[in-house]
């Protein structure tokens, strides 16, 4: 096959100032640090016409800097060497008018997080058609019958109303539609899919996989697909790149690769996904893989011991009987009208929670699972929409509490969110993140031996005392969930509610918190409320799973029974979604 896209030996920079009167560089992709170092290895490879390569690699590899790279979409301190032809014409240093002709048009784009790339002041169909009217020329009329069309291409429902909504309207799999009908809107060679499935569940996951897929033969396009999900990247890739630290590692045919990985980074990326088939006392992760494949006699890391069984008749900290939330919606001027979240079907959700266990919450986006999760807390506004049921912790029902009883309580059980950027206060230091809630509920005695709490729990979840004086921004993704869970611990939870907590972050920083969390249950007890669309993660942490639809619970049983032996038709097909593009595991 015709290379569409080659990359020859790309190195890409970042100006970070002058350091006594010379200019510095930070090294993203390639070996070079600066214009005019000379040697160095940089990225290289193609992609052919009618074909997709997938750019793996954990956080900071350089899979999204280098995907930018090709229509220049990086800051503009950024400094790019090599070469980038496209069709045979240099990218590199091409005139920024004859580089917008290009974007939209023969190369678009698919970010990750939909609600961000589109505009909120303007109608999804005024953004589509906008593309339409300046690369092609047509209509207003013409380019809103074309919009009209790719979204009924992409499988909007209502397509012609969806026009005139606004990307709020919108679930986050129609945004993630929206903006794949942009991209495709002037039907462009090449498609660059940044992390397009990331924070779906697994059955829209699965319908833009196969919308993909399906757009893709049918206008003969070639895709530029990065992703951290190794399962998903084995079923839509040709071919795949394999990147770490700004490098190439290993590239080849998908199934060659994920077969028999050569380099051992490769294989330390496939160990630490966690298994559907099977469940591990613990999850490797790639410095243990690495060390393991460097060491002197050539052997493995060791299996991790199995962990103790759990206590059947541990004590239960918190118990769910019929619990119901629902939300008001305007209707007309004046009126509205109640919307059930959870409890649609009249029994509501019910369920008991031991001490040193962990409850699995699953099902599609808008199925009400962390409508559930808030609810336990009482984070919902109470003029927001009436709740009803029993949520008991410590004999007392939560939900009649009066707001000054809700303090203490709210002490014993805590939340972790899918976002910990968003969580976390971006004016707060780590050590003011840390010892504001201990100032709060008044545990620590002095600022000092509050601080020195914070050290020690940044300890725990593998953090040092150098970050103490650093803000959120500073860290990585990985990082900043590892803060918010010490943020967690420094109230001495009995219960943790964990939203999403892992669902943004790549296979080795997933499998190091999710080890964490493991660990910490083991040693102070914890009950989890684990919510995730992710099968296998909510594998290798539950021991029992609620499945969740249209805000009613459809299943209950233990986490062996549920992905063993499912009963409902809706499980049966959660489970169908789940990419499966890796090589079967070993059991052992």
């Amino acid at each position: 096959m015709s290379a569409l896209l080659e990359i020859d030996d790309l190195r890409v920079s970042f100006r970070m100032g002058r350091v006594a009167g010379r200019e510095t560089f930070a090294r993203a992709v390639g070996e070079a640090d600066g214009p005019g170092s000379g040697a160095g290895t940089g990225v290289s490879f193609d992609i052919p016409a009618n074909a997709t390569v997938a750019l793996v690699g954990e956080s900071g590899s350089g899979k999204s800097v280098t995907a930018m790279s090709i229509l220049n979409l990086l800051p503009d301190n950024a400094v790019r060497q090599g070469a980038i032809r496209f069709d045979g014409r240099e990218l590199i240093g091409m005139p920024l008018a004859a580089l917008r002709a290009l974007r939209g048009k023969d190369i678009a784009c698919v970010f990750q997080d939909p609600m961000g790339s589109l505009n909120p002041v303007f109608t999804v169909g005024h953004q589509v058609v906008e593309p339409l009217r300046r690369h092609l020329g047509l209509g207003r009329r013409a380019a809103r019958e074309r919009a009209e069309a790719l979204f009924e291409e992409v499988g909007l429902p209502e397509p012609r109303r969806r026009l005139d909504a606004y990307p709020h309207q919108l679930s986050g799999g129609q945004q993630q539609r929206v903006m794949i009908a942009m991209a495709l809107a002037c039907e462009p060679r090449l498609l660059i899919a940044d992390e397009p499935t990331t924070a779906l569940d697994v059955t829209i996951q699965r319908q833009i996989l196969e919308l993909l897929a399906g757009l893709k033969e049918r206008h003969r396009m070639s895709m530029l697909f990065i992703s951290h999900d190794l399962g998903v990247v084995g079923e839509i890739a040709d071919r795949v790149v394999v990147m770490r630290h700004g490098r190439i590692r290993e590239q080849g045919p998908v199934a060659q690769v994920f077969a028999a990985p050569r380099d051992a980074y490769t294989r330390a990326l496939l160990a630490c996904r966690p298994s559907l088939a099977h469940r591990g006392a613990r999850l490797p992760v790639v410095e243990d893989v690495l060390a393991g494949a460097a060491g002197s006699d050539g052997t493995a890391t060791p299996r991790a011991a199995p962990r103790a069984p759990k206590d059947p008749d541990a004590p239960v900290v918190i118990e769910a009987r019929g619990l119901t939330k629902s939300f008001w919606i305007p209707k007309g001027v004046f009126g509205r009208r109640e919307f059930k979240a959870v409890g649609r079907d009249g029994r509501g959700a019910s369920f008991r929670l031991r001490r040193g266990h962990t409850l699995g919450v699953v099902g599609e986006s808008g199925s009400g699972k962390t409508t559930l999760g808030l609810a336990l807390l009482r984070l919902h506004e109470p003029a927001g929409g009436p709740v009803g049921g029993e949520v008991l912790f410590d004999g007392r029902d939560l939900l009649t509490l009066r707001r000054e009883e809700l303090l203490p309580v709210r002490r014993r059980i805590q939340v972790v969110f899918q976002n910990p950027y968003a969580s976390l206060n971006p004016r707060f230091t780590v050590v003011q993140a840390l010892t504001e809630p201990m100032a709060i509920h008044g545990l620590g005695g002095d600022a000092a031996a509050r601080q020195w709490r914070a050290v020690e729990l940044l300890r725990r979840v593998g953090l040092d005392e150098g970050a103490l004086h650093r803000y959120p921004h500073e860290f990585s993704g990985g990082q900043r969930q590892r803060i918010a869970i010490a943020r967690c611990l420094t109230l001495e939870p009995e219960v943790l509610v964990l939203d999403e907590a892992v669902s943004a972050l790549d296979v080795s920083v997933q499998a190091q918190v999710l080890n964490l969390l493991k660990d910490l249950q083991d040693e102070l007890g914890l009950a989890y409320v684990f919510i995730s669309h992710d099968l296998a993660v909510v594998r290798f942490m539950a021991d029992e799973v609620l499945v969740m639809k249209d805000g009613e619970v459809v299943e209950q049983a233990g986490v062996e029974t549920i992905l063993e032996r499912p009963r409902e038709a809706y499980t049966r097909r959660l489970l169908e979604a789940v990419p499966r593009g890796l090589p079967a595991p070993d059991p052992a």
